[in-house]
């Protein structure tokens, strides 16, 4: 059994400003690793198309799209029409002057420094010191676990509409970009449906699918590989850095994080009690003897039949 790492990361712009690195020191994680890597613009995204689909350096053949086409900054674009473009019309109905009109919802965000244009979350289980030790052929296999992960995603979260997510298998650690939009409804002021990274992404939000995906994605890996293996505790600076004041009811959230991962131990070591007694439950059956009378009958011992009716259970 080993215990493996697992990370999401929310590309952030906190850092833009020297106060946001001055303020970063009072966070709870200790650390001031707030990164400027969010995709603020056309630019940025353009960026980030380049860097995820290995357009610089001919290594495309060495990552999997699981969903989107070769083009993430098209994929980007075309959601924004699909997602976007009725209440643009709506809202342009409405206006009475002409400077007042949305033309290209996409161009107004790009060139509105106050909004991300799309937000990419990286997804990793496991480290460098786990990956080094094996083959291609066993880290191919996380391309199931990392769709499961996806799929969770738009579960978890369905107001962050998904254009592109691409696993790389050119580093030592198998991991996953996904890059989206989120959306917040219902806006009185502008259009009724607009980006918003603030309200789909809160903090409390963000702890919460982090513990959900933590679990979904380790017992999808267990699944995959026919393992045990279980998550290493969550790291203090590892996740996301956290400013105090800026939360209310901390400590009340950090006791309620106690409680989640004491029944995240729980889940875990059914789940390991459920793997055994389904191997058990296999032998049974492999090792089953026909009657002498008839082959299509199968004795089965009373202590037999109760494990296999305990397992239904």
């Amino acid at each position: 059994m080993s215990e493996l790492a697992y990370s999401l990361h929310l590309g952030s712009d906190k850092n833009r400003k020297n106060v946001s690195r001055a303020r970063a020191k009072t966070n709870a994680s200790g650390t001031t690793s707030l990164s400027n890597n969010a995709i603020q613009n056309a630019r940025g995204l353009s960026r980030v198309d380049k860097h995820n689909y290995r357009k610089y350096d001919d290594k495309a053949h060495l990552i999997e799209i699981v969903k989107g086409t070769t083009s993430l900054y098209d994929d980007v674009k075309n959601l924004y029409k699909e997602e976007f473009e009725e209440a643009r019309l709506e809202y342009n109905s409405k206006q009475t002057r002409y400077d007042r009109k949305i033309n290209d919802y996409f161009k107004k965000i790009s060139d509105n420094s106050k909004n991300d244009l799309a937000c990419e979350i990286i997804i990793e289980l496991g480290d460098k010191k786990y990956w080094d030790t094996k083959d291609d052929k066993f880290k191919y296999k996380m391309s199931n676990v990392y769709k499961e992960q996806v799929k969770d995603l738009e579960i978890l979260i369905p107001d962050f509409k998904i254009a592109s997510a691409i696993i790389h298998y050119d580093e030592t650690s198998p991991h996953m970009h996904i890059v989206g939009v989120p959306i917040k409804y219902k806006n009185k002021n502008g259009m009724s449906k607009q980006v918003g990274k603030s309200d789909v992404f809160t903090k409390i939000k963000l702890i919460e699918l982090q513990d959900k995906l933590r679990a979904l994605c380790i017992a999808s890996f267990n699944k995959e590989y026919g393992l045990n293996n279980v998550l290493k505790t969550k790291q203090k600076g590892r996740n996301k850095d956290i400013n105090v004041k800026d939360m209310d009811g901390y400590i009340e959230m950090q006791e309620e994080i106690s409680k989640n991962k004491e029944r995240l131990e729980i889940a875990n070591k059914k789940l390991l009690e459920l793997d055994n007694n389904s191997n058990e439950i296999k032998e049974i059956i492999d090792n089953l003897k026909t009657t002498i009378t008839n082959k299509d009958k199968y004795v089965l011992k009373q202590d037999e039949k109760d494990k296999i009716v305990n397992f239904i259970q």
